[in-house]
Protein backbone atom coordinates (compact mmCIF):
# COMPACT_ATOMS: atom_id res chain seq x y z
CA UNK A 1 0.00 0.00 0.00
CA UNK A 2 2.67 2.44 0.91
CA UNK A 3 4.96 1.56 -2.13
CA UNK A 4 1.87 2.27 -4.43
CA UNK A 5 0.80 5.35 -2.63
CA UNK A 6 4.93 6.52 -2.86
CA UNK A 7 4.59 5.42 -6.28
CA UNK A 8 1.33 7.39 -7.36
CA UNK A 9 3.39 10.92 -5.28
CA UNK A 10 6.39 10.37 -7.46
CA UNK A 11 5.22 10.21 -10.74
CA UNK A 12 2.58 13.05 -9.85
CA UNK A 13 5.24 15.20 -8.37
CA UNK A 14 7.40 14.68 -11.45
CA UNK A 15 4.92 15.28 -14.13
CA UNK A 16 3.49 18.42 -12.57
CA UNK A 17 5.84 21.89 -12.57
CA UNK A 18 3.42 23.51 -10.61
CA UNK A 19 2.85 21.09 -7.52
CA UNK A 20 6.90 20.60 -7.64
CA UNK A 21 7.25 24.68 -7.41
CA UNK A 22 4.46 24.94 -4.45
CA UNK A 23 6.29 21.73 -2.70
CA UNK A 24 9.46 23.19 -2.76
CA UNK A 25 8.46 27.03 -1.95
CA UNK A 26 6.73 25.61 1.13
CA UNK A 27 9.89 23.71 2.26
CA UNK A 28 11.80 27.08 1.46
CA UNK A 29 9.22 29.08 2.95
CA UNK A 30 9.46 26.88 5.78
CA UNK A 31 12.99 27.60 6.69
CA UNK A 32 13.13 31.03 6.08
CA UNK A 33 9.97 31.34 7.99
CA UNK A 34 11.21 28.99 11.08
CA UNK A 35 14.73 29.69 10.43
CA UNK A 36 14.94 33.50 10.24
CA UNK A 37 12.94 33.74 13.26
CA UNK A 38 14.96 31.55 15.34
CA UNK A 39 18.30 32.74 14.22
CA UNK A 40 16.93 36.89 14.90
CA UNK A 41 15.83 35.52 18.29
CA UNK A 42 18.96 32.82 18.63
CA UNK A 43 21.53 36.53 18.14
CA UNK A 44 19.20 38.59 20.43
CA UNK A 45 19.49 36.14 23.34
CA UNK A 46 22.97 35.58 22.93
CA UNK A 47 23.58 39.26 23.29
CA UNK A 48 20.23 39.82 26.01
CA UNK A 49 22.58 36.89 28.15
CA UNK A 50 25.01 39.31 28.79
CA UNK A 51 22.51 42.55 29.93
CA UNK A 52 20.69 43.60 33.03
CA UNK A 53 17.89 41.70 34.54
CA UNK A 54 15.18 44.32 33.80
CA UNK A 55 16.42 43.90 29.49
CA UNK A 56 16.33 40.27 29.82
CA UNK A 57 12.93 40.34 30.95
CA UNK A 58 11.61 42.52 28.59
CA UNK A 59 13.41 39.80 26.03
CA UNK A 60 11.76 37.19 27.71
CA UNK A 61 8.26 38.21 26.87
CA UNK A 62 9.69 39.02 22.84
CA UNK A 63 11.14 35.84 22.56
CA UNK A 64 7.55 33.98 23.85
CA UNK A 65 6.36 35.33 20.59
CA UNK A 66 8.57 33.77 18.16
CA UNK A 67 8.02 30.29 19.15
CA UNK A 68 4.68 30.31 16.95
CA UNK A 69 6.44 30.81 13.57
CA UNK A 70 9.57 28.70 14.39
CA UNK A 71 7.22 26.17 15.38
CA UNK A 72 4.87 26.70 12.08
CA UNK A 73 8.16 27.18 9.77
CA UNK A 74 9.09 24.01 11.38
CA UNK A 75 6.21 22.10 10.27
CA UNK A 76 6.27 23.32 7.09
CA UNK A 77 9.73 22.66 6.45
CA UNK A 78 8.83 18.84 7.65
CA UNK A 79 6.00 18.51 6.22
CA UNK A 80 7.44 19.16 2.18
CA UNK A 81 10.24 17.69 3.37
CA UNK A 82 7.92 14.00 3.64
CA UNK A 83 6.86 14.91 0.36
CA UNK A 84 10.34 15.96 -1.38
CA UNK A 85 11.46 12.70 0.53
CA UNK A 86 8.82 10.56 -1.11
CA UNK A 87 8.59 11.85 -4.57
CA UNK A 88 12.59 10.53 -4.82
CA UNK A 89 12.59 7.81 -2.24
CA UNK A 90 15.36 5.78 -3.99
CA UNK A 91 17.85 8.71 -4.49
CA UNK A 92 17.37 10.09 -0.42
CA UNK A 93 17.14 7.15 1.21
CA UNK A 94 20.76 5.93 0.02
CA UNK A 95 22.48 9.62 0.53
CA UNK A 96 24.81 10.22 3.45
CA UNK A 97 24.30 13.75 3.31
CA UNK A 98 20.45 13.00 3.73
CA UNK A 99 21.01 10.94 6.74
CA UNK A 100 23.30 13.29 8.30
CA UNK A 101 20.73 16.46 7.36
CA UNK A 102 18.03 14.31 9.25
CA UNK A 103 20.28 14.22 12.57
CA UNK A 104 20.77 17.58 12.63
CA UNK A 105 17.24 18.23 12.17
CA UNK A 106 17.31 15.83 15.62
CA UNK A 107 19.32 17.89 17.29
CA UNK A 108 17.88 21.09 16.18
CA UNK A 109 15.10 19.83 17.85
CA UNK A 110 16.70 18.33 20.75
CA UNK A 111 18.54 22.14 21.44
CA UNK A 112 15.05 23.60 20.98
CA UNK A 113 13.60 21.63 23.41
CA UNK A 114 16.52 22.58 26.14
CA UNK A 115 16.41 26.06 24.98
CA UNK A 116 12.50 25.89 25.95
CA UNK A 117 13.42 24.34 29.19
CA UNK A 118 16.47 27.01 30.13
CA UNK A 119 13.85 29.82 28.76
CA UNK A 120 10.87 28.52 30.96
CA UNK A 121 13.67 28.78 34.22
CA UNK A 122 15.04 32.06 33.50
CA UNK A 123 11.62 33.27 33.70
CA UNK A 124 11.03 31.86 36.85
CA UNK A 125 13.75 33.78 38.31
CA UNK A 126 16.65 31.27 37.38
CA UNK A 127 19.98 33.50 36.94
CA UNK A 128 21.88 30.53 36.33
CA UNK A 129 19.50 29.42 32.78
CA UNK A 130 20.70 32.72 31.37
CA UNK A 131 23.63 31.00 30.56
CA UNK A 132 22.12 27.79 29.39
CA UNK A 133 20.21 29.86 27.52
CA UNK A 134 23.39 31.79 25.95
CA UNK A 135 25.00 28.03 25.15
CA UNK A 136 21.76 26.54 24.00
CA UNK A 137 21.07 29.59 21.23
CA UNK A 138 24.70 29.38 20.09
CA UNK A 139 24.29 25.70 19.30
CA UNK A 140 20.94 26.66 17.32
CA UNK A 141 22.61 28.94 15.44
CA UNK A 142 25.27 26.54 14.25
CA UNK A 143 22.55 23.89 13.59
CA UNK A 144 20.32 25.63 11.78
CA UNK A 145 23.41 26.84 9.31
CA UNK A 146 24.03 23.24 9.03
CA UNK A 147 21.14 21.91 8.35
CA UNK A 148 20.90 24.43 5.81
CA UNK A 149 24.22 23.75 4.24
CA UNK A 150 23.42 19.90 4.23
CA UNK A 151 20.09 21.05 2.04
CA UNK A 152 21.79 23.08 -0.09
CA UNK A 153 24.57 19.97 -0.80
CA UNK A 154 21.72 17.48 -0.75
CA UNK A 155 20.91 18.32 -4.64
CA UNK A 156 24.20 18.79 -5.67
CA UNK A 157 26.44 16.48 -4.06
CA UNK A 158 24.04 13.70 -2.78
Amino acid sequence: MWSQAIDSWSTLYSTHAALRTTVEFVHIAGLVVGGGCAIAADLATVTSARDVAAARATWLQLLTRTHRLVAIGLVAVVASGLLLLAADVETYWHSRIFWLKMAMVLLLLANGTLLLNAERRARGGDVRAWTRLHYTATVSLVLWLLTTLAGAALPNIG
